[in-house]
């Protein structure tokens, strides 16, 4: 298929623009930058191509995340072909096409799909698409391969036996060859504000680890997980919230990747049967990543499990965690209270630390003593002093706690209420004047109330130190420009006009019109329409008619019917705000529970 040909045909470009274009991707410039300069969007054009030959179109303005696929096809036939596969979803292995007129290549995806029992969907795309896909294939499963030969080579060599007929030292040897040409540094008490190198790869299984980092972090993932089996070592990033197949190791590498990650971590290589927490530093491309490193003994071998945080895009604010505007302002208003607690309220992977070191930059540090303590310390805030806990040693939350009342605190920072000490200290830190934040697991805001008091709180204590708590949830974020709009149907109206029944009419009356939500539609830039994650909200503020639930009758029902009757609104409808607005789409609100709206048609 000659897609500029056709672009020609449709009118989409004159003869001697298609000339100009031609030239220009000699000079190997994105297809869709060239096509812009024409005033010509490559999404518009290729739909219409698809239109032709009836099949769905797809834009990949970044690599596929799930590198698993290509086990199924191998890069040559991929090449040889112009096919490649791209994911597999609802069971069927979807597969670019660059020319749908080729026979063979139909007969070779057919062959394919019987042999390997999966049914497969074919998606038009471009060549500069299809050319994207197999460089990141080669050049991952190239890098890694290679480091796979050469630990095979290097392996069999330590293995020889030596002139003196000795076995070595095995634990000695492993832990020799994994270090060679270490140049990540680890992160420490002493190292955490020094100098950070960057990655730098020579022992082959040093290569391999740096190699999964390197990908994770261009691939902007948020996890990494190496997670062992019988006959493999599968390796997972999580990239907007899901995780994906990135690459599959043999099983007789994971023992040494997992020693090279302890190096790295500073943990016990010797130490398999039972769980560890660490953490190290590296640069790359001038940017410090901080890496937190769990291992968690298996069946099959430890796993290990690495965050990454970015230090150099530690830029987030009150306004880029997701809050609306009135929301906005009414954080702005409890953060000015003189002392009382205010807490953060949802699950883990929730964003909840990231809401609170937002909250703890606006903060006034200079005039006021601001003490965190933290488990761990994941982000380092200016003017903050940050003091991670460390159980093994006795040094809790609790104990954390006592002692920073002893160094004159303004704002305190509990990384999170797990226990009753904890939640009691914290409540005397606000009782004697000081303004508390922290994090508690539960579900729902109200649900945080209850669970103070199953903790030892007593109702009476709650009520005048409790400022508020922010419950919260992460759905995933459109990109500009790519939302699809559709209109509210009668059947999505009723399902609205059930959510916001028992909402106060005065609060109504603020709520954006139910005119129309957005579906994720792929953009040149942005192919699956999303990318990237916000929060959405509920704030539960503490006044009179909340105050007098808690000290009568605390029930999670009771409370929430009190701030409802102050307009608070639920996660889920904060969602359905956002997705009104066309910040998220509508497909994210059903991922909050509730009751379900009904199913659209994407057109």
């Amino acid at each position: 298929m000659n897609l500029l040909g056709l672009f020609v045909d449709k009118g989409f470009l004159s003869a001697s623009d298609r000339a100009i274009v031609e030239a220009e991707l000699v000079k190997k410039r994105p297809l869709d930058e060239v096509l812009a300069e024409h005033n010509v969007s490559l999404a518009d054009a290729l739909k219409e191509a698809g239109k032709i030959y009836e099949l769905p179109t797809r834009l990949l303005g970044d690599p596929p995340a799930n590198q698993q696929v290509f086990s199924y096809v191998p890069i040559d036939s991929a090449r040889h072909y112009g096919f490649v596969p791209l994911d597999i979803v609802d069971g069927a292995l979807e597969v670019g096409i660059t020319d749908p007129d080729n026979i063979e290549a139909l007969d070779a995806l057919q062959f394919i799909s019987s042999k390997i029992g999966i049914p497969y969907k074919i998606f038009l795309i471009t060549k500069q698409d299809f050319d994207r896909v197999l460089d990141a294939y080669q050049n991952l499963s190239g890098e890694i391969g290679k480091a796979l030969s050469e630990y095979e080579i290097d392996t069999s060599a330590k293995s020889a036996p030596s002139d003196k007929n000795t076995s070595p030292n095995m634990h000695q040897q492993m832990k020799e060859t994994l270090a060679t040409s270490v140049d990540i540094p680890e992160l420490s008490e002493e190292s955490l504000t020094g100098p950070h190198e960057s990655l730098k790869e020579d022992a082959p299984v040093t290569k391999i680890v740096s190699t999964i980092l390197r990908y994770a972090i261009e691939g902007h993932s948020s996890d990494i997980h190496i997670e062992p089996s019988p006959s493999k070592t599968r390796v997972r990033f999580r990239m907007d919230g899901d995780l994906h197949t990135s690459l599959e190791l043999p099983a007789k590498v994971h023992e040494a990747v997992v020693a090279r990650v302890k190096i790295l971590a500073k943990l016990r290589l010797d130490e398999k049967r039972k769980p560890q927490d660490g953490r190290f530093s590296a640069s790359v491309e001038k940017r410090r990543i901080d890496f937190r490193v769990s291992t968690f003994p298996t069946e099959y071998g430890e796993k290990v499990v690495m965050r990454i945080l970015d230090q150099s895009a530690n830029t987030t604010t009150l306004e880029s965690v997701g809050f609306t505007a009135e929301n906005l302002a009414d954080v702005r208003e409890m953060m000015k209270v003189p002392y009382g607690i205010i807490l953060i309220a949802g699950p883990t992977g929730s964003g909840k630390s990231t809401t609170l070191f937002a909250m703890l930059s606006e903060t006034n540090r200079e005039t006021a003593n601001v003490v965190s303590l933290e488990d761990p310390v994941e982000y380092e805030i200016p003017g903050v002093s940050q003091s991670q806990v460390r159980p093994e040693i006795g040094y809790t939350f609790a104990n954390g706690l006592r002692s920073i009342l002893r160094q004159d605190p303004d704002v305190i920072m509990v990384g999170e209420i797990r226990d009753k000490e904890t939640a009691a200290l914290a409540v005397q830190a606000a009782l004697t004047g000081h303004l508390v934040f922290s994090t508690i697991h539960t579900n729902t805001a109200a649900g945080a109330i209850p669970r103070l008091i199953d903790m030892g709180v007593d109702p009476f204590l709650i009520a005048p130190t409790l400022v508020s708590v922010i419950g919260q949830r992460l759905v995933r974020k459109l990109c500009p420009n790519a939302g699809k709009p559709f209109p509210i149907t009668d059947s999505i109206k009723i399902f609205l006009g059930r959510e916001f029944a028992d909402l106060p009419k005065e609060f109504q009356s603020a709520l954006p019109p139910f005119k129309e939500f957005y579906h994720a539609s792929s953009t040149a830039e942005c192919p699956n329409g999303t990318r990237g994650r916000t929060a959405v909200f509920e704030i539960l503020r503490m006044n009179k008619n909340v105050e007098q639930i808690v000290l009568k009758e605390p029930v999670e029902e009771k409370i929430y019917a009190a701030a409802r009757a102050s307009g608070m609104l639920t996660m889920r409808e904060d969602a359905i705000v956002k997705a009104l607005r066309g910040e998220i789409p509508f497909e994210e609100i059903n991922t909050l529970g509730g009751e379900l709206f009904p199913d659209e048609e994407k057109s």
